[in-house]
């Protein structure tokens, strides 16, 4: 069973990109891979509004404290205007997981069966 599982969903509306985004975007994938406890990640487009939601997990709130503060992260944060019409941030903590075996958890490839505790 995994403990502390945490999240942290990046929801925007989709401005218009530039070379500077994709640059940004690539190495703030790459720290947050590198973070401790990371675990995987997952993207979801609505195609009806074109709304993009990244959901990053680690295994605890080190590797989220990490990436926060991670130089292209903050350098982003502070030219977002140009790239994105609006965001919000999710930050929760896994209750649980469960399904029927068939979607693991992103990039571990363990299937989900027991309930991660909470403290």
């Amino acid at each position: 069973m995994q403990q502390n599982l945490y999240s942290a969903t990046f929801i925007f509306d989709a401005g218009e990109f530039d070379d500077e985004f994709h640059r940004l975007d690539a190495l703030i994938a790459e720290a947050a891979r590198r973070s401790d406890g990371y675990v995987g990640e997952e993207a979801w487009e609505d195609p009806k509004t074109g709304r993009v939601a990244n959901v990053y997990y680690w295994q605890g709130e080190a590797g989220l404290r990490q990436l926060m503060q991670d130089p292209n992260h903050l350098e982003a944060k502070h030219q977002y205007e140009k790239w994105l019409k609006g965001y919000r941030v999710v930050v929760s903590q896994v209750l649980r997981t469960y399904g029927d075996g068939g979607v693991a958890l992103p990039a571990t490839g363990t299937v989900p069966t027991e309930a991660v505790a909470a403290d």
